[in-house]
C-alpha cells in the first residue's frame, strides 16, 4: 500500500513541476460538468399565484421553473423543484392570502431552495398577508405581520419584493432588503386612458387612507375627499360621515384591500346621496369574502377596478382586473441587473 503523501504549503514548495502541477488542475465548468450552472434566473411559482407567476415570466422573457407541490394524505405539503438552481437567483412567486397553507407553502419553497445552494432567494410577494396585523391596537394580540417577516428572513429569503403593503412600516420588520412598489402607476394609466380626468375626485373610505388620495389627486391635478368611519368591529361599520363635497363629480374611491365590501358599498351609497354623478372604487388586493361579490354587484358602484394580486373568486360584470405582470417582471429585471427602481415607488 502506498503511504500518503506529506502535505507542502504552496509558498514553501520549490520545484516548478509542483507549482505547475496546482496551476494546471482542470478547472470546472458546464462544458466539463453538466451539474454546473452559469449564474441564472429562474422564477418558480407557488400553487396561490400560478396564475400571475406564468404572465410574470412570459413578460420577463423565459419559461416557469420546474416545480410540483406534493401532499401527504393528511394535507402535509411538500414543495419539490425538478432543476438545478445551484448558483441561481431564484425568484419565488407568491401571494400569500387565506387559507395559511399559502404561507407554509412558500416557506417550504424557500427552505428546499436554500438547501438546493442557491445563490439568492428572492420572494416576490404580491400580496402581504397579515399586513393589517402591523401593531398592537390592544392587549395581548399578536403583531401578526412582524412574525411573517421572521419567517420569511430565518427560512432563508435574500430579498423581498411586494405590492401595495397596507402599513408601509412593515418594511421596517424585514432586516433584508424590501421593495415595496405601488399599484398607482397601472391604476392611473388605466383612468388617463379611459376617463375625462378634468371631472374627477379621489375619495379615502377611512381616514387612515389620506396619504394614498392626496398621491393621487397631485398626480393627476383634482380634489379629494374622506370618509371618516367608525367600526364597531372588525369587517361591521358602525358609522361613516363624508367630510368634502362631490356634487356633479365622477368619484374615485381608493383603497388597498376589499375584503367584504362593506365599507366600500357603503361610502359609495353616502357619496351618491350627496351628489355625486359616478361613483367607482380602485382597490389593488381582492379579497373579495363572505358576501363581497353580491355587495358590489347591489351598490351604487359603477366599477371596481382591482390588480391580479389576488385571483377573483368568480367573475362580475362590476368587476375590472388589470395586470401586474410587467411591473414585476420589470422589477425581477432590474434587480437581477443591480438597477434602479426607485422610479417605480413613485407616480
Amino acid at each position: 500500500m502506498n503511504s500518503p503523501k506529506k502535505f507542502v504549503p504552496l509558498q514553501n514548495r520549490s520545484s516548478k513541476s509542483e507549482l505547475n502541477e496546482v496551476k494546471n488542475y482542470p478547472k470546472q465548468s458546464k462544458e466539463t460538468n453538466p451539474n454546473i450552472m452559469e449564474q441564472q434566473v429562474v422564477i418558480f411559482s407557488g400553487r396561490a399565484s400560478r396564475y400571475l407567476s406564468e404572465k410574470i415570466a412570459e413578460a420577463y422573457g423565459q419559461e416557469l421553473g420546474k416545480t410540483e407541490i406534493l401532499e401527504f394524505s393528511d394535507g402535509e405539503i411538500l414543495p419539490a423543484f425538478n432543476q438545478n438552481v445551484r448558483g441561481a437567483d431564484v425568484f419565488i412567486v407568491q401571494s400569500t392570502f387565506a387559507p395559511a397553507e399559502n404561507i407554509l407553502e412558500l416557506l417550504l419553497m424557500i427552505d428546499a431552495i436554500k438547501r438546493a445552494s442557491a445563490r439568492r432567494i428572492i420572494a416576490v410577494i404580491p400580496y402581504f398577508g397579515y399586513a393589517r396585523q402591523d401593531r398592537k391596537d390592544r392587549p395581548r394580540v399578536s403583531i401578526g405581520s412582524k412574525l411573517i417577516a421572521d419567517l420569511l428572513t430565518t427560512a432563508g429569503v435574500s430579498r423581498v419584493i411586494t405590492m401595495d403593503l397596507h402599513a408601509d412600516q412593515i418594511q421596517g420588520f424585514f432586516n433584508i432588503p424590501v421593495d415595496h412598489i405601488y399599484a398607482s402607476k397601472i391604476f392611473l394609466s388605466y383612468l388617463r386612458a379611459n376617463f375625462d380626468t378634468s371631472n374627477l375626485i379621489f375619495a379615502s373610505p377611512d381616514v387612515g387612507g389620506t396619504r394614498r388620495v392626496n398621491t393621487y389627486a397631485k398626480a393627476l391635478g383634482t380634489g379629494f375627499v374622506i370618509c371618516y368611519k367608525q367600526r364597531s368591529k372588525p369587517n361591521e361599520i358602525g358609522s361613516i360621515q363624508l367630510i368634502g363635497d362631490v356634487a356633479g363629480k365622477d368619484v374615485i374611491l381608493l383603497d388597498d384591500i376589499i375584503d367584504t365590501g362593506n365599507t366600500i358599498c357603503t361610502a359609495a351609497r353616502i357619496i351618491k346621496e350627496n351628489g355625486a354623478k359616478s361613483v367607482r372604487a380602485m382597490v389593488t388586493h381582492p379579497l373579495l369574502t363572505g358576501n363581497a361579490y353580491q355587495n358590489i354587484q347591489n351598490s351604487a358602484l359603477e366599477e371596481v377596478i382591482v390588480a391580479d394580486t389576488i385571483p377573483l373568486k368568480k367573475q362580475s360584470s362590476k368587476i375590472t382586473v388589470l395586470s401586474t405582470a410587467k411591473t414585476f417582471a420589470e422589477v425581477i429585471r432590474r434587480v437581477e441587473q443591480n438597477e434602479s427602481i426607485s422610479d417605480l415607488y413613485s407616480l
